[in-house]
């Protein structure tokens, strides 16, 4: 590309024109296309030129990890921080992203120097959250500036061996001239702070803000770039919070991190479903126990349902925390396959805590609770489930069985019901197990 030409990116899926569009052709989003410099694109040298070698002659490095000193987020990560990793962590505004990795950044520095650079906040604003979450430390060194060469400068005196900044947007890279925040910046900045991590084993964390849509703000390059993403999750009307990592090249994936926020800041929950049913209503209809799997830990979570007679011409239909469609399903098979007439009822849904369920084996647990409720009967207090539920009323498999009967054995349920297709698969020892095969043996048996 030749020197002093310029395009028009959209700022929000980053599609590049050379003209001026009012819509961009690509997302469909009005008034996102800004003017931006063309970079030039230089020929590399002979000499540096990288070499072709076997992967086999490649010398092969342990799998050596840093504590975070959060055993959650290391569940999360795979085991700990992989040195040189760039990890990337979003969440709504208040959520507590930077109180997480304050509290992390104020462990490692027991034992070495780590450097924390926010672009939003002043040092003392920092200190006095520190203050407040306990993360004072002389080995905790506090950068407020936006400017990348000032952060290089810093990482080459501190030598940290934790680089945290806060957030990614506010991020200004001296050879682009489009704001801070816009897909040019965030592209450059990346790869910025992604060398500096590579070439000195320099683990990064990146603070990133989500759109209203609940995705990551900046072009979707940046979640490719990074080796780990991290979404915190949760209600700011509830004290939990959740890490989910959504991809994660040097672990499994999926897999969550609980966490409490107190007024010291975030607190490990290591029994999540001790806590998250031990609210739960004894003998009240429209209530049912699900063991939710959530990468490789298993949850017991409350399902609440209320159903009760409409008082307009159209029947309400809202849930919270599961999926609103999957719900409509699940009405339309109980009516089709157990004679409920629920067309002139209001049903809602919500599962306690403020957690989000996504995986089909929550159908049987959500289907049971609107049951209960239609029929104003309550399920035993001693009785757990799990399942997928098909169109036709049947009852199908879902995975690691073997975990979700042991959490709930292990939190004192005496009977579980599965899908019949598990029956020799699975060993029962001190909670009864119940096979059922279709919806309406199952309503029988409960009801």
């Amino acid at each position: 590309m030749g020197k002093g030409k310029t395009r028009y990116t959209c700022q929000n899926c980053g599609f590049t024109s050379i003209r001026w569009l009012g819509q961009c052709s690509d997302c469909g989003k009005w008034n996102s296309m800004q003017e931006e410099a063309v970079k030039t694109t230089l020929k590399s040298a002979p000499g540096n030129i990288a070499k072709v070698c076997p992967i086999s002659d490649i010398a092969r490095e342990e799998d050596y990890r840093i504590p975070s000193t959060l055993r959650e987020l290391d569940r999360v990560l795979g085991g700990g921080i992989v040195p040189g990793s760039l990890i990337l962590v979003g969440g709504d505004p208040g959520i507590g992203k930077s109180t997480l990795l304050l509290q992390v950044a104020a462990g490692l520095a027991r034992g070495a120097p780590v450097l924390y650079v926010s672009g939003e906040e002043s040092p003392a604003q920092i200190s006095m959250r520190g203050q407040r979450v306990g993360a004072l430390s002389n080995n905790l060194k506090v950068l407020a500036s936006r400017d990348l060469m000032g952060i290089e400068q810093a990482v080459e005196e501190v030598k940290p061996k934790l680089l945290v900044i806060d957030s990614i947007q506010t991020m200004v890279h001296p050879d682009i001239s489009s704001l801070p925040g816009s897909v040019s910046q965030i592209r450059e900045v990346g790869a910025f702070f992604l060398e500096i991590g590579k070439d000195n084993e320099l683990p990064v964390f990146l603070v990133g803000h989500v759109t209203k849509e609940g995705q990551l703000a900046g072009p979707k390059l940046l979640e490719h770039l990074v080796d780990c993403v991290l979404y915190f999750e949760g209600d700011q009307h509830y004290s939990f919070r959740i890490i989910r990592c959504v991809k994660n090249r040097f672990g499994s994936v999926n897999e969550i991190g609980v966490f409490q926020m107190e007024e010291a800041g975030l607190v490990e929950v290591p029994n999540p479903s001790e806590i998250f049913i031990a609210e739960r209503p004894r003998g009240a209809p429209g209530s049912a126990v699900l063991t939710s799997v959530e990468g490789s830990r298993p949850l017991l979570v409350e399902v609440q349902a209320l159903v009760s007679p409409t008082s307009f011409g159209q029947p309400q239909r809202m849930s919270s925390g599961v999926d609103r469609r999957r719900v409509s399903m699940l009405l339309a098979v109980l009516e089709k396959k157990a004679g409920m007439q629920l067309g002139f009822h209001d049903v809602y849904v919500n599962v306690a805590g403020g957690l989000t369920l996504s995986e089909p084996a929550a159908d049987l647990s959500i289907l049971t609770a609107i049951a209960s409720s239609f029929t104003s009967k309550a399920l035993p207090e001693d009785v757990a489930l799990c399942g997928e539920v098909g169109l036709t009323g049947e009852i199908r498999g879902v995975p690691h069985l073997g975990e979700r009967i042991n959490e709930a054995e292990k939190m004192g349920f005496k009977k579980f019901y599965l899908p019949l297709v598990a029956r020799g698969k699975v060993r029962e020892q001190g909670i009864k197990l119940v096979y059922v095969e279709s919806i309406g043996e199952l309503l029988n048996l409960l009801f």
